[in-house]
């Protein structure tokens, strides 16, 4: 079994993945599912206190996202169709992170 470490920058974190399989191309593989870049900062308010957050919504949708400590910002990661494994920031059509504000929810 190979092992790969790999460290992603998310503001002033970092953090660290273990990927692994049997072989090179499967250890390589595995490394592309993790197919986002460092975020090093807030997209709304250029914050580098950054985190990872998860939920879960409706008992049902899982979100796992990059969020801003400082404004409550935040980009969402999606998946792939094909393999929910497989992870990217969600992107707008510029090329640019989607980040989306902090609403406060309606009562």
């Amino acid at each position: 079994m190979l092992q790969l470490m790999v460290t992603k920058r998310i503001g002033r974190r970092q953090f660290h993945f273990t990927v692994q399989g049997t072989n090179f191309h499967e250890v390589v593989a595995e490394y592309d599912r993790l197919s986002f870049p460092d975020v090093l900062a807030c997209g709304l308010c250029a914050s580098d206190n950054l985190d990872l957050t998860s939920r879960v919504a409706q008992d049902k949708f899982k979100y796992t996202s990059v969020k801003c400590l400082d404004c409550r910002g935040d980009v969402t990661f999606g998946k792939t169709q094909k393999d929910d494994q497989t992870v990217f920031l969600r992107k707008r059509e510029d090329g640019g992170l989607d980040w989306q504000a902090w609403k406060k929810a309606e009562k």
